[in-house]
C-alpha cells in the first residue's frame, strides 16, 4: 500500500493506492505540514488528527511525501522522523515540492524543463532530464516567494493600508475580509502558518480579475518572479519550456503567458494539483 502526499503550507492532499495504482480511498486532506515553519510535535498532531489517515498507518509500506519547506536538510529530516513514528511499517521518502511539480508536469520522464511552483509559496528549478538543479535556496515567505499566494496577500493588504487601491476594489476588499490592524497582526505574529493566512487573501484577485488594478498586480508579481527565479536559468531557457504547478499559476495562466511573451520565455504545461500525476509515476517505479 502506497501513500502519496502533496504537502503545502495551507493544506496536504493524501492519496492511498495499491501497487497497481488503484486508489483505495477518496483523497484525504489535512492541514498543511511545512516543517520549516511547524515543530515536530505539531506535525505529528496534524497527521494523527485524521482518522482517515490513521486507519492505514500500519498497512502502508511506502510514503512518498512532497512538501513545501522540505528543500533543506534539517526540516526534511524532522518531517521524515515524524512520518516514521506514525507509519511504522513504511519506507519514507521526503522530497521538496518542486520535485512533485517536475514529475507531474513533464511530458515524459526524460524531458528537460524549468519548473515553477506558484501556490501558497513559490519556487523554481531546472530539471535536466535526470537531476534537479536549484540555484536559489528558498528563504521562505518573508524574504522570497514572489508571485505566490502569500506574496499577493501582502501586496493587497499593503495597498489597502497605503490607500493605493481603487475605491471600488477597496470597498469590496474591506467587505470580504477582517482588516482590523490588531486582527491582522495577531494572525501574522501570534498564530501558526502566517504564510497561509496571507495566501488566503489571494482568492480576492481571481474574483476581481476584470479590474486593471488586479491584472497589473498579478503581472507585476510574475515579472518579479521571472527576474528573481526563472531567469536564474537564462541559458537553459533558450532550449526548454517553463512548466507551472500550483493554484496561483493555474488561475493566472493568461497573465503568465502574457508576461512570457513580453520577457521572451516559452510556457509549457500547467498543473493545478500535482498529486494525480504522482500516482502513475510511483506505481511505475515499484
Amino acid at each position: 500500500m502506497i501513500l502519496i502526499t502533496d504537502g503545502g503550507s495551507t493544506k496536504c492532499d493524501w492519496i492511498v493506492v495499491d501497487t497497481n495504482g488503484n486508489q483505495l480511498h477518496e483523497k484525504i486532506r489535512t492541514k498543511g505540514l511545512n516543517p520549516a515553519i511547524l515543530k515536530e510535535k505539531k506535525l505529528k498532531k496534524i497527521i494523527r488528527s485524521s482518522d482517515e489517515l490513521m486507519q492505514f498507518n500500519h498497512q502502508v509500506t511506502h510514503v512518498f511525501f512532497y512538501g513545501a519547506g522540505c528543500g533543506t536538510e534539517k526540516p526534511k529530516l524532522m518531517l521524515t522522523e515524524a512520518l516514521m513514528s506514525i507509519f511504522i511499517n513504511a519506507e519514507i521518502d521526503v522530497q521538496e515540492d518542486t520535485m512533485a511539480a517536475v514529475r507531474a508536469t513533464l511530458n515524459h520522464k526524460d524531458e528537460a524543463a524549468v519548473v515553477c511552483i506558484m501556490g501558497t509559496g513559490s519556487n523554481c528549478s531546472y530539471y535536466d532530464g535526470e537531476h534537479l538543479h536549484q540555484r536559489v535556496v528558498s528563504l521562505g515567505y518573508s524574504l522570497m516567494d514572489d508571485a505566490s499566494g502569500n506574496y499577493y496577500g501582502k501586496e493587497l493588504i499593503k495597498d489597502f493600508y497605503f490607500n493605493k487601491m481603487p475605491e471600488d476594489i477597496k470597498v469590496a476588499f474591506e467587505h470580504k475580509y477582517n482588516l482590523d490592524a490588531d486582527y491582522i497582526k495577531y494572525n501574522l505574529y501570534k498564530q501558526p502558518n502566517p504564510n497561509a493566512y496571507l495566501a488566503s487573501f489571494a482568492e480576492f484577485m481571481f474574483l476581481n480579475k476584470d479590474s486593471d488594478y488586479i491584472r497589473d498586480m498579478i503581472k507585476n508579481g510574475i515579472r518579479v518572479f521571472a527576474d528573481h527565479m526563472i531567469f536564474q536559468y537564462r541559458q537553459e531557457l533558450k532550449s526548454v519550456p517553463v512548466h507551472f504547478a500550483g493554484s496561483i499559476a493555474f488561475f493566472a495562466e493568461q497573465e503568465i503567458r502574457e508576461v512570457a511573451d513580453e520577457l521572451g520565455f516559452t510556457v509549457g504545461n500547467f498543473e493545478r494539483r500535482p498529486i494525480e500525476g504522482l500516482v502513475t509515476y510511483h506505481t511505475n517505479q515499484l
